[in-house]
């Protein structure tokens, strides 16, 4: 069997939580001293989606530290997460341009 023989994997989008440090030219807010991305990312399996996510980020100049992954639009739904339909928008967007979306970004500040 050779390798185009193999059934390829469908795409699946993954939703990720990465944490950020500070690097320069990131677009942080000043005073930040790093952020938290909610990220809806495609591919055929977790590890790659975190892959992908992490990769572009860097790209973009932002420092990834570390990457928590939720599951599928599936997995999260056997779980009891509710998803409205903005949610819903932006995971069939990522699957359809095969991306990788930044939802929202919470930057986190020291308190002094």
């Amino acid at each position: 069997m050779s390798k185009d023989d193999k059934p390829k994997k469908k795409q699946q989008v993954y939703t990720l939580l990465v944490e950020v440090g500070r690097k320069a030219g990131d677009g942080l807010p000043k005073g930040a001293t790093g952020a938290a991305l909610m990220c809806y990312a495609s591919g055929v399996d977790e590890a790659e989606a975190v892959r992908e996510t992490v990769a572009i980020l860097k790209q973009a100049d932002m420092n990834p530290l570390d990457v928590s992954g939720y599951g599928t639009l599936d997995e999260r739904l056997a779980e009891g997460h509710e998803i409205d339909e903005d949610e819903r928008a932006l995971m069939e967007r990522a699957l359809q341009e095969n991306s990788v979306i930044v939802a929202q970004m919470t930057p986190f500040f020291d308190k002094a």
